[in-house]
């Protein structure tokens, strides 16, 4: 028997929310992450630190006997619906949700323990830009040591322990200071891309590697749609507020019927897209129809949020233009979201053929 998806926010989600706001507001301003991209470190790992152990959000995934929160993904999207709005440079994502989930398939709860505590980091040695079910690149196992190279690692930098696919089929638990992590060129600055090279690192069986990486892959591609929701409502609302306090001709900017109308057209866009978020944390969260909920949040979410940054860039007008603004972040992290975890036509594809429609 299904049941209806709930799209609200409980009373508990809009407490999180707040709080996290709160936090965020404190020790997230723009120009502090405007800072950080400009130097080595661009992890805030004090504020990573502040939301997994001063808050608990690294474990709301992982159930209280595993040292967690045993919260939903619904939580964990009110979560990362507040860090794309700030555009946080946190590995919460890679940690929190993808790590966890792999490491939850796996039954490992001496490291989920580690992860949900948040006394470490851990990051799935996956590309970025793979899909759920898509291709994973594996590295070689041989006499007990993992060989070989993998790319487009998102915040492999941060990483106290990395989860690596290897060609026997299983999932090793590798200490990062075993690997060898070269920063790549990435445009999202707040979401660092690595080059890992292993070269005889030893690893700790987890468990299969298929299961765990399509389940951690199916839970970013969902979640990453409230990071994509936050960054698109963040970009309408400061563009918003913008306008009614430029003013052209002696009135408003935004009293002008063409921009009003632009305006329109992107509200209808961020309510759309937060309903295919919400259904995706839904669905992930009672294992109801999730494949295809996925599916459809993303074949969704990347079109506005890059839409919704674009006109937020373009209705700043010069101000939007320069590196003190913020909104270059929020562009940058939307377009790197639009190939994070499978693109949004590699997600219709997957969607058409879920739900058995035949290409033409």
């Amino acid at each position: 028997m299904s049941t209806q998806p709930d799209l609200l926010y409980s009373e508990e989600e809009e407490a999180l929310r707040a709080a996290v706001r709160d936090l965020l507001t404190d020790h997230c301003d723009a120009a502090g992450v405007i800072a950080r991209t400009e130097s080595d470190a661009p992890h805030d790992l004090a504020l990573w630190k502040a939301l997994a152990d001063g808050m608990g959000l690294a474990g709301l995934l992982v159930p209280e006997e595993q040292g967690g929160q045993g919260a939903t993904h619904r939580e964990a999207a009110v979560v990362l619906e507040e860090l794309g709005r700030a555009v946080a440079p946190v590995p919460y994502l890679s940690s929190a949700v993808v790590a966890t989930e792999a490491l939850l398939e796996c039954a490992d709860d001496e490291l989920l323990g580690r992860l949900a505590s948040g006394r470490a980091i851990g990051v799935l040695a996956v590309g970025l830009h793979v899909a759920p079910g898509g291709a994973v690149k594996a590295v070689r196992h041989e006499n007990g040591a993992l060989h070989g190279e993998l790319t487009g690692i998102a915040d492999a930098a941060a990483a106290d322990v990395l989860l690596v696919p290897a060609d026997d089929g299983e999932l090793y638990a590798v200490e990062a200071g075993a690997v060898t992590i070269t920063a790549q060129v990435s445009l999202d600055l707040t979401r660092p891309l690595a080059t890992v090279t292993l070269d005889g690192a030893p690893g700790r069986r987890l468990g299969a590697a298929e299961p765990a990486v399509r389940r951690a892959l199916r839970a970013a591609a969902g979640l990453l749609a409230s990071e994509q929701l936050g960054v698109a409502d963040w970009s309408l609302t400061e563009t918003v507020r913008y306008l009614k306090e430029r003013k052209q001709f002696n009135r408003p900017v935004g009293g002008f019927q063409a921009l009003k109308h632009r305006l329109a057209q992107l509200w209808l866009e961020v309510v759309n897209l937060r309903a295919a978020a919400r259904n995706a944390a839904d669905a992930l969260s009672t294992g109801q129809d999730a494949d295809v909920a996925v599916a459809v949040a993303q074949a969704y979410a990347a079109p506005v949020a890059v839409h919704a940054a674009e006109e937020a860039l373009q209705l700043h007008a010069g101000i939007g233009m320069t590196w003190e603004h913020p909104i270059h972040l929020h562009l940058k992290r939307a377009k790197a979201d639009s190939i994070a975890y499978g693109t949004a036509g590699a997600h219709r594809e997957a969607l058409a053929e879920l739900v058995d429609l035949q290409a033409p």
